[in-house]
C-alpha cells in the first residue's frame, strides 16, 4: 500500500495540533494553579505587619511605651532598679504560671525575672498587654497589689515582670519575639 505525500503530511500536521494542544492546556493548567496558590499568601497589609521597628530613643526609666502590633498592644516598658529588685525577688513557688510564656525561649523555660526581659540586666520588658483572662488590656505603671498591671474587668494583678500574682487570670502576659537591632530599636516579630 502506498502512501501518499497528502496522508503523510496530514499525519505531521494531526502531530503538531496534539501536541500545541497538549501545550496550551499545560500553560492554561499551570497559570490557574499558580493563581489559586498565589492567593493564598498573605496579602501587602499582612506581611507589612508581620514586623515592625520600634524606636525606644525617648522611653525614660519607669515609663512605658504602647504599640500596636499585629493588632493587639504591646508594652515596652524600661523599668526601674526597684521594678527589677521586686522581679528578681519573686520565688517561683509564689508563682500562678510557673512558664516563662516567651516566645524567645524555649516552650519549658521557668518564669524567673531573666526569663522575662529584652535584656540580661532585666532594664527592658516587652510584653503583649492583653489580659490572658478574657482578652482585656491592663491597666499599668505600677498598677495592682504587685507594682505591675492591674486588669479592672475581673481583677488580675500582675508583677513587674508581668506574671500573674492574683486572679483568674491562668498565664503570665505573653512575651512576644522581640529583640534589639540597635541601642535604640527593637524588633517585633
Amino acid at each position: 500500500m502506498l502512501v501518499s505525500q497528502a496522508d503523510d503530511h496530514a499525519g505531521t500536521r494531526r502531530d503538531f495540533l496534539y501536541y500545541a494542544t497538549a501545550g496550551a492546556g499545560a500553560v492554561a493548567t499551570g497559570a490557574a494553579g499558580w493563581t489559586l496558590v498565589n492567593q493564598m499568601n498573605p496579602s501587602a497589609d499582612v506581611q507589612a505587619l508581620s514586623s515592625i521597628f520600634v524606636d525606644v530613643s525617648g522611653v525614660e526609666v519607669g515609663t512605658q511605651l504602647t504599640v500596636k502590633w499585629r493588632g493587639k498592644p504591646v508594652f515596652i516598658r524600661r523599668r526601674t532598679d526597684k521594678e527589677i529588685e521586686e522581679g528578681r525577688a519573686v520565688q517561683l513557688s509564689d508563682l500562678v504560671d510557673p512558664k516563662a510564656e516567651n516566645e524567645n525561649l524555649p516552650p519549658d523555660s521557668d518564669a524567673r525575672d531573666e526569663n522575662r526581659t529584652l535584656d540580661k540586666d532585666g532594664n527592658w520588658l516587652v510584653m503583649m498587654g492583653v489580659c490572658t483572662h478574657l482578652g482585656c488590656v491592663p491597666l499599668g505603671n505600677n498598677a495592682g497589689d504587685f507594682d505591675g498591671w492591674f486588669c479592672p474587668c475581673h481583677g488580675s494583678h500582675y508583677d513587674t515582670a508581668g506574671r500573674i500574682r492574683k486572679g483568674p487570670a491562668p498565664r503570665n502576659l505573653g512575651i512576644p519575639v522581640a529583640a534589639f537591632t540597635d541601642d535604640t530599636t527593637i524588633k517585633l516579630g
